[in-house]
Parts: structure tokens; sequence; C-alpha cells
């Protein structure tokens, strides 16, 4: 190889390293205005049912409707789970797919005995909505839905129950997204000795490429724990583990990565190129983030700005607290799916 092409690779390596030596000094941003009102333990069940532990949500075309993944009124992390002990929606007859109309009512609900643990909840540009199993146990899990609008099963892609890294395997799947031209996206892993990754597939299910693996530099990560599209068709990866978004291509070309939204659960984007981060375990969960506070940032997904804040409403907590899973609808209602809280919280301007 010439030199001054060793010369550009070196200097190319450096600039990444500079670049993530400063994602990790990056101050806190926890002092921004909030310019929301929360309405508590949002949504409507149906009678005799409560919420359990929820990561999931995201909004209908229609720019109003609420679709969450809800676990079956499962309240216990998985850590916490005697095997063989029944777990989330491994026997229950409740449907963890649910419909809300912008009041909260439930208005549509399916997924009884396919999902087991409903982790990301994506919903295209035909309403249709895609969900990810993130455990594996009793023959369920490490798998991708497609459902239609009412609820029939369009593709699965994985293994029931078999967790792996092949290109048609998944070990915890956390979240999926999809772009203008139907190719999937999926972020594959949940930490420990699950898969780091992304996985793309056509709109057929048709695997084509995979890219990541575990670790701190860029382009890779340590628990891929959320994805969203932008208005350019740029990938934003919640690489939480590493505390920063990772922004790619959809080749899997390292672009960018942002620190100042904190340790990132959830990503949204809006139309408008709006992005909603939230963050479920700084200073509890995570003790490698002290400083930042826990809540959800909202700012530019074109300029990496952040201009507002929500505090977590729990902070005294040493778990994970308030919203892993973020969403905001068409008027900018932000909606958060609370995990250790196991509620659905609904933030308004004031």
């Amino acid at each position: 190889m010439p030199r001054y092409r060793l010369a550009i690779s070196a200097l190319a390596l450096l600039a990444f390293s500079l670049a993530f030596a400063a994602a990790q000094t990056t101050a806190p941003t926890n002092s921004l205005p909030n310019p929301y009102r929360a309405i508590e333990n949002w949504g409507q069940l149906s009678e005799g049912r409560a919420w359990g532990s929820t990561s999931a949500v995201a909004i209908d075309p229609d720019g109003s409707s609420v679709w969450v993944g809800e676990r079956c009124g499962e309240v216990r992390p998985p850590s916490q789970i005697n095997p063989g002990a029944p777990f989330a929606c491994a026997e229950s007859k409740l449907d963890p797919i649910l419909k809300f109309d912008a009041s909260g009512k439930l208005v549509k609900s399916f997924g009884a005995g396919v999902i087991l643990f409903p982790h990301g909840l994506h919903v295209d540009r035909e309403g249709n909505v895609w969900i990810t199993d993130g455990l594996g146990r009793a023959g369920k899990g490490h798998q991708v839905f497609k459902f239609s609008p009412d609820g029939q099963l369009l593709m699965t892609l994985g293994k029931a129950g078999q967790p792996g890294s092949g290109p048609d395997e998944f070990n915890a799947p956390s979240a999926v997204v999809t772009a203008p031209n139907g190719d999937i996206f999926v972020a594959d892993g949940h930490g420990g000795n699950t898969n780091a990754r992304i996985v793309k597939f056509d709109k057929d299910g048709k695997f084509i490429k995979t890219w990541g693996h575990k670790g701190s530099g860029p382009g890779e990560l340590d628990i891929p724990h959320a994805i969203a599209m932008d208005s350019q068709g740029r990938l934003f990866v919640g690489d939480r583990q590493n505390n920063r978004i990772q922004i790619f291509d959809q080749d899997g070309k390292f672009l960018d990565q942002w620190p100042q939204f904190s340790r990132p659960s959830g990503i949204y984007i809006d139309r408008n190129d709006t992005i909603y981060v939230a963050d479920s375990e700084s200073e509890s969960v995570s003790k490698n983030h002290d400083g930042w506070k826990r809540g959800i940032r909202i700012g530019s997904a074109k300029d990496g700005s952040v201009t507002a804040f929500i505090p977590d409403p729990v902070e005294k907590s040493n778990t994970t607290s308030a919203a892993e899973g973020v969403a905001a609808d068409a008027a900018g209602n932000i909606y958060g799916a609370e995990v250790g809280m196991r509620r659905m919280m609904k933030y308004v301007k004031k």
C-alpha cells in the first residue's frame, strides 16, 4: 500500500479515536427546559387486566392512534424468574399487542400465543405492526413478527426459541425498523452472550447483510437496544452500553456518534426529524454513566442539538424505571412505555 494511503488510514483511525474519546467526556445535558406536563397511567385496559412491563410503543400512520407491546401482566425481570416457571406471555391467553385511540381507549388487540416477550415495536407506512420477541423460552422467542393492522401474521423472521447468529437467526432481538422501500433492519442483541449487530433483509424477508460486533469503537455495538430512521434514510442505533447513538447508512457505513442524548433505551424520530430519546438506566442500572439524569431528551436529528428534557419522575429508584420505549404522535404528544413502573405515560405541552 502506498505511504500516503497508510497516512490517510492512520489519520482516519485517529479521528475516530478522538471522536470516541470526546463522546466519553461530553457534559451531561440535565438542565434543559421541560415544556411538558405528565398524564400518568394513560391507556385503559380491558376490565380485570392490569398493566405489566412494557418497553414497546409506536404511532399508527393516522398520526394519533398508539400501539403498545405489553408483557401480559408480567412484573418480574427475567433474572428473578426460576427456570420452568411461567414467564411473560408464555402461558398467557392475553393479547400482548394493543392499539389505543387518542383518548387512551383500547380499540384492538392481538398476538396471544405467538409472542413470548415483546420488546421493540415499529409500525410501517402501510400500518403493519412489527415486533421483536426479545427472549427465548418454551419453544418461543428470538424472532421478529410482522402483523397486518388487523392482526394477521404476515411474516416471521428467526427460529422460534433458538438463539443464534446465522442469517436466519437472532439472539435477543431488541428493535426493528423498515425503510421506505420495505427493507428491514433488526437491532439484534441485548447484552451478555447475545448478539451485538444490525441485520438487514429485503421487503420479502430475504437476508441481505449484517454488520457490527461487540465492542466500543466506531461501528461496534454493545446492547443495540433501539433503532430508528430519519428523513434522509440514516439509521440511528441506540448503542446503550456504550452510552451513545451511532448513525449508519443503510449499507452499514458508520457516519457519526452522538453522546449528548445520554444512555439510549428508546429512540423515535418523527416526520419533521425531531428526535426523542429515552434514558431509563443512567445512575441506576448503569454505573458507567454517573452524572446523567434519566428521562426523555428531545432534539433535532438533523444537527444533533438537544432542546428539551423530561426528567424521570422516579429518580430515586435503583432499577430500570420510567420510559424505555418512546414515541410521539402527530400533535407532538409524547408516550413513554415504562418497564419498571409498569404503565404508559403521556406527556403533553404545557
